[in-house]
């Protein structure tokens, strides 16, 4: 979704990046880019009430993200994203504990499923918007109770979508991807860089992106 011109994007190049994730701020400056990190101060809710499809679903909390920032920063260029995992339309967020992360997984494992997240562009001076989608599919192999056990020991199933994390041992369980490995990750930068440079904004240094 776009609204109005990108030239006013092009006069706010204060590029914020509004994430409390380590992957998200890795992955932008491993391709370039220069960004203030803010954390959004409000904790956006795990999943929407209404008919919304994981898409929109994933579109409305990236923009519910660069809203609250934009309170913080009313001159930036803020980008924003939500990943979410689907399948069948059911949507699958953060897990809440472990529990929640064993639930989770032994529904995904043995499935291919889809890693969406929505990415937002937003100029707080303006409220010029831009908002869209990347869509993964990941098939997942089956575990054993006793791998399963194992990876929910290490911890690396917190804060992440779907209750893993493909660079984070979760690569374990993964047969194949179809799509943006970086998606995956927690921000398709492909979409990313030409949102951005849509908007006249490009890496100010050279890039090292991670092999796909």
């Amino acid at each position: 979704m776009k609204n109005q011109s990108d030239d006013s994007a092009r006069r706010s190049a204060h590029l914020i990046l509004a994430s409390a994730s380590p992957r998200r701020v890795s992955l932008m400056r491993e391709y370039g880019y220069d960004v203030e990190v803010i954390e959004p101060p409000v904790e956006e809710p795990n999943e929407l009430q209404g008919d919304f499809s994981p898409a929109r679903q994933a579109e409305a909390l990236s923009h519910f993200k660069a809203k609250c920032v934009a309170r913080l920063a009313p001159d930036g260029l803020i980008i924003a994203g939500d990943t979410i995992v689907s399948l069948h339309g059911r949507i699958f967020g953060k897990p809440a504990d472990r529990e929640d992360a064993r639930r989770i997984l032994s529904t995904l494992y043995g499935t291919t499923h889809e890693v969406i997240t929505g990415v937002t562009l937003l100029n707080a001076a303006t409220n010029d918007r831009w908002i869209e989608h990347d869509t993964t599919a990941v098939t997942m192999r089956a575990m054993s109770a006793e791998e399963l056990e194992s990876y929910l020991d290490t911890d690396a199933w917190m804060g992440k979508a779907g209750a893993y994390g493909i660079q984070d041992r979760g690569d374990a369980f993964v047969e194949s991807i179809n799509g943006s490995f970086t998606n995956v990750v927690g921000f398709p930068m492909e979409l990313v860089v030409r949102m951005l440079s849509r908007c006249g904004i490009h890496p100010s240094r050279e890039s090292t992106p991670p092999p796909s």
